[in-house]
């Protein structure tokens, strides 16, 4: 699977954990405002989203598409269309389907984050222990937060929130290799009715299998 499984449920941990941004000390008050606004009701959320893999040169690496399903607490899917791929989350195992591949990968959540900023943000840890926030002012139309980790072990030496008014419509990863993913989020549902059978997977016959479930969790 070419994108990062560690990324990706960050974005997601993002979404379902924000509200914790309400403890970062340092923010600025509108900023934390407007973090705060858009959790205050949040339960789920469903959109289409675009990924771009940008390299340090601002050259695009891999562009992606797909529809993303969030449900708190720590249940996710990405259905990635172009190129095929899977990413679920019950809460406790993370499944990875690569369909090139005819490869399935599973993984306890705890083991495959527990070195990245998403453990920070899901509401298993303090937000306020982990990153210092600020007003990341205005651009491209939208009014940003930017989150620093303070972990030194971090993936990511930045990570920014892009808002149009209370709804969140960007987000954008850097790496420590100067490497930028951007997300844009269109279509959004909030507080969407998402089945329960969203957030489980079970592998298609004849792909291959690497791990076992960490068993079972409920939304």
């Amino acid at each position: 699977m070419r994108r990062a499984p560690a990324c990706i449920a960050a974005c997601a941990y993002v979404l379902l954990g924000m509200g914790g941004l309400a403890l970062a000390a340092a923010a600025d008050d509108a900023a934390l405002a407007r973090a705060e606004g858009y959790v205050r009701t949040l339960t789920s959320v469903r959109a289409h989203f675009t990924q771009d893999l940008v390299g340090a040169d601002g050259k695009v690496l891999e562009h992606s598409e797909g529809i993303m399903s969030l449900a708190r607490p720590g249940h996710f899917r990405w259905d990635y269309l172009k190129p095929p791929s899977v990413i679920v989350s019950d809460g406790q195992t993370l499944w990875l389907y690569d369909q090139e591949l005819e490869q399935v990968t599973i993984r306890r959540v705890g083991e495959t984050l527990s070195q990245t900023p998403a453990m920070l943000l899901s509401g298993q840890a303090s937000v306020r222990d982990g990153f210092t926030a600020k007003d990341g002012g205005g651009a491209d139309g939208l009014a940003w937060v930017v989150l620093t980790p303070k972990q030194a072990s971090s993936d990511f030496s930045e990570l920014k929130l892009g808002f149009a008014g209370q709804d969140l419509r960007r987000m954008e990863f850097r790496s420590k290799l100067n490497q930028t993913t951007k997300l844009v989020f269109q279509s959004v549902e909030r507080n969407a009715h998402l089945e329960p059978s969203t957030f489980t997977f079970t592998p298609p016959p004849g792909v291959d299998v690497i791990g076992s479930p960490a068993g079972p969790a409920r939304p």
